[in-house]
């Protein structure tokens, strides 16, 4: 068996991550999640855990958490979903993703357990982002992780991640996404992120909406664990920046110290802070927390692939993504005109999030991804027909960035955003990369 067919096989069952809508409550289990854990050895036992839900912000946080971890000289595992170019991407020790040999042998260890829990079906049968799950802490276990940071994957009380015991819960920002899955309102959505508090948890809150830091602060009360709230007990304020990175200060009883990161955009200031809170509260040294910042790394979010013309891609897919988008590239770049390359899933308000886009853009070109999830561009043209803009369809991504080098000049400015499916192919045009994230079954 080599890598591929490995991951073919995890690929083979129900892969959640596909389909716009289904069954949460009755297709997620945690006690099939609990018997492939003890059927695979209690592997997600033992290291200290920081453990990371929300709407936005989740995955920037988890990697700052995890570089910081790693600079202080703790062996760490990050589990963080989606990738970009490699679904080994999803799996790393110390900021390396997991060898293609080690997903072929441990792999071959989590095959016969899964195998016995589909054969018994008392609880249903085993997901692709399930199996993805396991792997990760048989890895961790195998490579003898001091920390693991974790992700969760949709939601939080009935995640697969949701099996640990965490020293530290993490709650970045909520907002409505996944509707059709979590609830219609910022408080349904919070409960079902809340849920991964355990009882006499640490965790830290990034900013909330009243709706949301009520649910927070009703969970916490009644797990009795012990609630920051980031923009209260932890606060910074932005002190520089250029194209490539951003300075700060940040503060918890009064002490100052001065931060950077690679990251752009005011949001990352804030994911930064509850990151800080987070690694502060595991006994983290200065140091640590400001070498680990400085060189963390998370593309495709805010980046930079060229700058003349500046070529920028990031991942915004909901409504408050969109606009925190736009409001960064008005407050960090200068340039004459913006075009805009656009391709989403399907399952998103596509309304809401052109809704936000469109004060800034001149032009926009439509396309889509490879990925299933991806909408047909020419609905997408549809929609920003009713702002009377000027709307080119291209089939592929390739032929879109094409198409906005066509009409850029120098001085000008190419966001492409809308999924990170989307990030993935722009990135690999401009880095003459080869993205394994469509391999197989994900052709």
């Amino acid at each position: 068996m080599d890598c591929q067919t490995a991951l073919n096989w995890v690929l083979s069952f129900a892969d959640y991550e596909r389909y716009p809508g289904f069954a949460y409550s009755s297709r997620f289990d945690l006690r099939r999640m609990e018997e492939l854990a003890k059927r695979c050895g209690q592997s997600h036992i033992g290291p200290r855990t920081v453990h990371i839900a929300g709407s936005k912000g989740k995955g920037s946080t988890a990697a700052m958490i995890a570089s910081a971890l790693y600079a202080a000289g703790h062996k760490t595992g990050l589990y963080t979903s989606p990738h970009i170019h490699t679904i080994r991407e999803r799996i790393a020790v110390d900021g390396k993703p997991i060898p293609e040999q080690e997903v072929v042998d441990l792999v071959a260890r989590l095959k016969p357990a899964a195998e016995a829990v589909n054969r018994e079906g008392l609880y249903g049968e085993t997901s692709t982002f399930e199996l993805l799950t396991a792997l990760a802490f048989l890895y961790f276990q195998k490579m003898g992780v001091e920390f693991q940071v974790l992700e969760a994957g949709l939601g939080g009380r009935l995640d697969a991640t949701n099996i640990v015991q965490p020293e530290v819960c993490v709650i970045t920002s909520i907002s409505l996404d996944h509707t059709e899955v979590l609830g219609n309102s910022i408080a349904q959505i919070a409960r079902e992120k809340a849920g991964i508090i355990k009882p006499g948890a640490v965790v830290v809150s990034s900013p909330q909406r009243e709706e949301a830091a009520s649910v927070i602060a009703e969970v916490c009360h009644k797990m009795e664990a012990r609630l920051i709230r980031v923009g209260e007990e932890v606060i910074w304020r932005k002190t520089g920046s250029d194209i490539h990175r951003q300075s700060f200060a940040i503060s918890r009883n009064g002490r100052w110290y001065d931060l950077t990161i690679p990251l752009l955009g005011e949001h990352q200031l804030e994911n930064a802070a509850t990151a800080v809170a987070c690694l502060e509260e595991l006994g983290i040294p200065t140091r640590g927390i400001v070498s680990g910042l400085a060189q963390v790394q998370w593309p495709g979010r805010l980046e930079v692939l060229t700058e003349e013309p500046l070529l920028i891609v990031d991942g915004a897919h909901n409504i408050d993504s969109a606009r925190r988008l736009r409001e960064a590239l008005e407050q960090l770049f200068h340039f004459r005109r913006a075009i805009l390359i656009m391709g989403t899933s399907c399952d998103k308000d596509i309304a809401g999030i052109i809704a936000e886009l469109m004060p800034l853009f001149d032009a926009v070109i439509v396309t889509r991804s490879r990925h299933p999830r991806a909408s047909d561009p020419h609905s997408l043209a549809e929609e920003f027909a009713r702002y009377e803009a000027k709307v080119l369809v291209a089939e592929k991504v390739e032929e879109a960035i094409s198409k906005a080098l066509e009409m850029a000049k120098k001085e000008d400015l190419i966001c492409a955003t809308g999924s990170l499916f989307l990030v993935a192919e722009v990135r690999e045009w401009a880095k003459g990369l080869s993205g394994e994230f469509y391999a197989s079954k994900e052709d």
